[in-house]
């Protein structure tokens, strides 16, 4: 994984945890999301590193078939725990969308400190019965869900109702109004940018709150 497709932040050195984010299926790892995440970790001396799945790498807007993003993951968590100097039991996997999903399969299968999943695409819009939750059921780490009430990938009632298969502690914060994007109404009085910093705030209080090393 080149350094291009890449973006460290934090520390390189005294951290005891790590985060990963990894981005949606429209967007690359340059997303507001996921840099306001970032730039909040940085600021906690928390190291987190972005990077770009090797379909955006190569300039495709297509995504790459479930097993190439799988080990893009796994090979950018290997980087982060790397040049974090963690290790990798000590990563929390993360990301918008579709990132979230990927990092989540990869989670049940390796393990990791947590999840942060921004946007979880339960499902496609208007298709609640393709559910995308076969493998809750082996995600035993804390998980935070942070997903907008108008969502129309997953309603808060789905999302509680489905995460119940988590053997691990699941926290949800709900984005009023806000959709998949965490966009919201005009008429809530929010705003695009203080929704994220609110999104930011939750993920650094999620990840400072899990377990210390031992």
């Amino acid at each position: 994984m080149s350094a291009s497709e890449v973006e460290y932040q934090g520390p390189k050195r005294g951290a005891d945890r790590a985060v990963l984010l990894a981005h949606g299926a429209g967007a690359d790892m340059h997303a507001a999301a996921l840099t306001t995440v970032a730039d909040a970790l940085a600021d906690a001396r928390i190291p987190s590193l972005r990077f770009n799945f090797p379909y955006r790498a190569a300039g495709r807007r297509a995504p790459d078939r479930p097993p190439v993003l799988e080990a893009a993951v796994r090979d950018a968590a290997s980087e982060l725990a790397r040049r974090a100097k963690v290790p990798a039991d000590r990563i929390v996997y993360g990301g918008r969308s579709m990132g979230g999903r990927i990092g989540s399969i990869v989670a049940a299968a390796d393990g990791a400190l947590g999840l942060v999943l921004l946007g979880y695409p339960l499902h496609p819009p208007g298709n609640p019965e393709k559910l995308r939750v076969e493998h809750f059921a082996e995600l035993r780490m804390p998980v935070l869900f942070v997903s907008g009430t108008r969502d129309a990938f997953g309603t808060p009632e789905e999302l509680k109702r489905y995460a119940k298969k988590i053997k691990g502690t699941v926290t949800f914060r709900w984005i009023e109004t806000g959709d998949h994007g965490f966009k919201p109404l005009k008429s809530s009085g929010l705003t695009v940018d203080g929704v994220l910093s609110v999104v930011a705030s939750e993920v650094v209080h999620f990840v400072r709150s899990l377990p210390a090393a031992t």
